[in-house]
Order: C-alpha cells, then sequence, then structure tokens
C-alpha cells in the first residue's frame, strides 16, 4: 500500500488555507472544518504508519520495516523541508548532515540569534532519536559505484556520467536499476540540478561541461540491473 506524502511546506499551505477559511466562514463552515480535520488526519496518519520514504516515485511505502526511523525522519525533518530520500547520499556522509541539522532544530545553526528567532516552535530529536535516524539513513544511503567493477567510468565513455552527477553526490552504483528505470531518474536528477543552478547544459558554451544525457543513460544502461 503507497500514499503520496506531501512535505512540510506542503502541508503547512494545506492546514493554513483551512485555517483561513474556517475563520473567514465562521462557526457554521463545515466545509472548512471538514478539510482542516482531512488534512490533520492525513498528516497524523502519516506520522503513525510510514516506514520507508521512496522518493524516487514520490510515495511514502507504508509496509516495510523501518518503522522507527522512517517515523522520526518525518516527525522532525519536514518541519523546514521536504522528506529527504536517503539516497540522496552515501552513509560516511550521512551522520554530519544530521549533526548540522539538529544544531539547526535547536536554534543553534550558522546564523547566531537569526537561526534561533527562526526555529522557535521547532522541535529537536533527542540524542537517542538523533541516532535512530542516522542509522535509517545510512541503511538506505546511495551505493557507490565502484571504480573497481567499472574501469569505463574513467573513459571518455563514462565521461558525461561522471562529470554530471559527481556535482552533487557520490557516483551511484548502475546496477541500483534497471535499464527500463534509469531515464526516468535521469530525468528527475536533471530537473533537480535545474533547481540547484548545476550544470545542466540547456545553453551550450564553448570550454563548459555539458549534461550529455543520451551518453549518460547509455553508460548507464550497459551496466544497469537486469
Amino acid at each position: 500500500m503507497r500514499h503520496r506524502f506531501m512535505g512540510g511546506a506542503a502541508i503547512s499551505a494545506v492546514l493554513l488555507i483551512a485555517v483561513l477559511a474556517l475563520a473567514a466562514c465562521g462557526g457554521g463552515a463545515t466545509e472548512a472544518q471538514q478539510q482542516l480535520d482531512g488534512a490533520l488526519n492525513e498528516y497524523q496518519t502519516a506520522l503513525e504508519k510510514v516506514d520507508q520514504i521512496d522518493l524516487q516515485n514520490g510515495f511514502v511505502d507504508l509496509n516495510l520495516p523501518e518503522f522507527e526511523g522512517a517515523r522520526l525522519t518525518l516527525r522532525y525533518c519536514v518541519q523546514c523541508h521536504n522528506l529527504a530520500n536517503p539516497a540522496m547520499h552515501h552513509a560516511p556522509k550521512w551522520p554530519s548532515i544530521v549533526r548540522r541539522m539538529v544544531l539547526r532544530m535547536q536554534g543553534r545553526g550558522n546564523m547566531g540569534t537569526l537561526m534561533s528567532e527562526m526555529m522557535a516552535g521547532v522541535k529537536a530529536p533527542t540524542a537517542e532519536e538523533t541516532r535512530t535516524i542516522v542509522a535509517y539513513l545510512q541503511k538506505h544511503a546511495q551505493s557507490p559505484l565502484d571504480p573497481g567493477r567499472y574501469p569505463e567510468v574513467f573513459t571518455p565513455a563514462g565521461e558525461a556520467f561522471r562529470l554530471a552527477c559527481n556535482q552533487c553526490h557520490v557516483l551511484p552504483d548502475p546496477k541500483r536499476h534497471t535499464a527500463e528505470e534509469w531515464p526516468g531518474v535521469v530525468a528527475r536528477m536533471q530537473e533537480n540540478m535545474q533547481w540547484m543552478n548545476r550544470v545542466v547544459g540547456t545553453k551550450p558554451i564553448a570550454g563548459e561541461p555539458q549534461l550529455r544525457i543520451d551518453e549518460i543513460l547509455a553508460f548507464l544502461r550497459r551496466h544497469a540491473r537486469p
């Protein structure tokens, strides 16, 4: 059973709209009250049941065993941004990222008093909860490519893949997906790169690296999972 899950900003927007509608219509605003109740129930259900986040497809899977780690990730991380996919980073990188996020939730980030004011009302995980979150993220983290198994990555045939994907994370193992799945993954990564202002090759400029999708997909398909 899979449910589409809204990130923290989307949930907040739904709740805000419902509350404003309720206030505008007065005490007899049955429809607005139902909207508010529905949004609250959806959020509570997700908090209670989620056990693995799969942002590759934009869904939350409710039937896998990582209940506590996923539940805590959902509880704390969506206070400030959309739910993070564990595969955004490889395992060694997650502890420092979580530590940095916890400091921010505690109002002790790199913006001094302003950070404290921005985080007013935001709850931070306990030390034990933080360890559980890190363990969950590391367990489902990105599997880095082993260059010994894929020497082609350092040849011209692997250059487009290597240059593009290294901008944001470790090079993923091509066997993470099948040849049929990779085009969708690459398209989603291209959108992410545009959002983050990475090199996407929309306006070729001489001497600058370009995002060569065909070459990236050719490399990934050659080594994809059967």
